[in-house]
């Protein structure tokens, strides 16, 4: 069962870089999001299923996003990922420890978005996200 919430804000988090995976960051970030009841999309490479959340490999509408949280490695980072994550408008970016990148992070500001090279689950654990 998919526990999407929304919350009085409706502020979405797309998860980019999604893990079905209970080891892997993103899957403890979504879990954590969907506890502090943050509306969430998983983007992966492949469509999944998890006990909490439901993962896609479809590309959300523009605008629908508030917070994107980064878990790609620079290399894996392509100009069509950047421009795809560009063209959402995104109020933020967070590039969670190893996914720093430098051009990617200048181009996101550049448009108006906040950049910040943080930890979505640190910024969960002491109230700042």
């Amino acid at each position: 069962m998919s526990r999407i919430r929304h919350n009085r804000m409706n502020n979405i988090t797309l998860i980019i870089g999604a893990s079905k995976n209970p080891e892997r960051y993103s899957y403890k970030a979504a879990n954590r999001l969907l506890d502090k009841e943050h509306s969430i999309i998983a983007l992966g490479r492949t469509s999944a299923h998890t006990p909490n959340f439901d993962i896609t490999d479809q590309w959300p509408e523009p605008e629908s996003i508030h917070t994107i949280t980064l878990y790609l490695n620079p290399a894996r980072q392509t100009a069509e990922i950047q421009q795809n994550i560009l063209e959402l408008r995104p109020k933020r970016i967070i590039f969670n420890p190893g996914t720093e990148n430098r051009s990617f992070q200048d181009k996101a500001s550049q448009k108006g978005i906040e950049v910040l090279e943080a930890c979505t689950l640190v910024l969960l654990s002491t109230d700042q996200y």
